[in-house]
């Protein structure tokens, strides 16, 4: 009884499953189709944010529907209205207990640079506290705009150096 061997050949059976790419490509794409984010709503801001998720505007075509209540859960952070002095510190508190990689998104003219208030306790913007990634525009800014800061938050993602990154933070520990 002869045994029968196919020869290493073509496959027509796996053509179009095979994906050729760069790891950090990759990593970035998970990462910018899979943001988890952690909502921080203190003001009217947080209605359009909350608007977003319904269906009307449906957030979960950008992989960002799973909002985290936990910032051990999230990576990207959504502050959205007027950040007085008495938050900020749990604000950046927060922030803080949030892994890496991480991303601020500031919603609004409040968040972004203190709005229509020129007061003592309010902060003339989140980015004297957080490094901001993407501002979005509006008092309040519409759920289309947040829908656009999440897409360019994702192309900032996507043009990230994800692998050199960690490797730079792992040689850093070892030495």
């Amino acid at each position: 009884m002869a045994t029968e061997t196919a020869p290493a050949a073509y496959d027509s059976k796996i053509e179009g499953n095979i994906i050729f790419t760069r790891l950090d490509a990759a990593i970035n794409w998970m990462r910018s189709n899979s943001l988890w984010p952690m909502p921080m709503g203190l003001a009217c801001c947080a209605i359009e944010l909350m608007a977003t998720g319904a269906s009307r505007f449906d957030i979960s075509r950008f992989g960002a529907e799973v909002m985290r209540f936990s910032p051990r859960q999230s990576d990207v952070m959504i502050v959205a209205g007027t950040v007085t002095y008495k938050m900020a510190l749990a604000v950046k508190r927060i922030y803080d207990q949030m892994p890496e990689p991480k991303w601020v998104i500031a919603m609004g003219a409040c968040a972004s640079s203190g709005g229509m208030y020129r007061s003592y306790a309010v902060l003339q913007g989140i980015d004297h506290l957080l490094p901001v990634d993407v501002y979005i525009s509006g008092c309040p800014p519409r759920p289309e705009a947040l829908l656009e800061g999440l897409m360019r938050l994702q192309g900032k993602i996507a043009e990230e150096n994800s692998l050199i990154a960690q490797k730079r933070e792992l040689l850093e520990e070892i030495s």
